[in-house]
């Protein structure tokens, strides 16, 4: 068990091509849930099963800001994917958690936040095994997901199962359990938003208003 000091980080990861409402409520919602002391947003450098990103890594990144902007909870967006791809190495998640875990020590709870789609292709990770040494993974499942329903591997189903833990346990341990939030009421995709703004449709229930003025300040998504 962690001292009653340890600290409470939260990692969101993701390609935020844009970023969207569904990511900033999820983020809020494990940041408020799990008490803790800073959200991290992980813009993905280039990650290697998404080779088609429309923005760049520093627009992907100004994005972000903008959308989390004004949380009720400190939120810092972490470069470190985006600086290791600019020196052409691969942008692993179990490469950025060893380096929170080797800056924060030993003792910090350390979570890494995702949405039930990456949950079903957890098994495609690289060493996705080892993420349980560093983190406990909390996914905001959409209305209907279960652990047990079509989908979701096995190996992943029995891995996940098996660390089930509560908010409570996982603010005060450091790594290794797991939570569902249950039929999270937001189920946005970035594809789909993409499509949108290139048909030129609004979008204004989906992006952050400063993220929508973004994308138009810079002409993105619209070719």
């Amino acid at each position: 068990m962690t001292g009653p000091h340890a600290q409470r980080i939260a990692l969101l990861g993701g390609s935020y091509d844009p970023v969207h409402l569904g990511h900033v409520a999820l983020g809020a919602h494990f940041a408020l849930l799990l008490q803790v002391d800073q959200l991290r947003v992980v813009p993905a450098g280039l990650p290697w099963q998404k080779s088609t990103l429309k923005a760049t890594p520093e627009q992907r990144a100004e994005m972000v800001t903008l959308a989390f902007a004004g949380q009720p909870f400190p939120v810092v967006v972490d470069l470190q994917e985006i600086e290791r791809s600019a020196l052409g190495q691969p942008t692993y998640t179990i490469d950025t958690l060893r380096a929170v875990r080797a800056e924060l020590g030993p003792q910090a709870s350390i979570t890494f936040l995702m949405g039930a789609d990456q949950l079903q292709r957890l098994d495609t990770w690289h060493q996705w095994h080892a993420l349980f040494d560093h983190a406990h993974i909390c996914v905001a499942a959409r209305p209907g997901f279960s652990i047990d329903g079509a989908g979701l591997p096995a190996a992943v189903a029995e891995a996940f199962s098996s660390r089930l833990g509560t908010p409570d346990n996982i603010r005060n341990t450091p790594h290794g359990l797991t939570y569902l939030a249950q039929d999270f009421a937001v189920d946005i995709s970035a594809t789909q938003i993409r499509a949108a703004l290139q048909r030129g449709e609004q979008a204004n229930s989906l992006i952050p208003p400063l993220v929508l003025d973004y994308i138009e300040q810079h002409n993105l998504y619209r070719s």
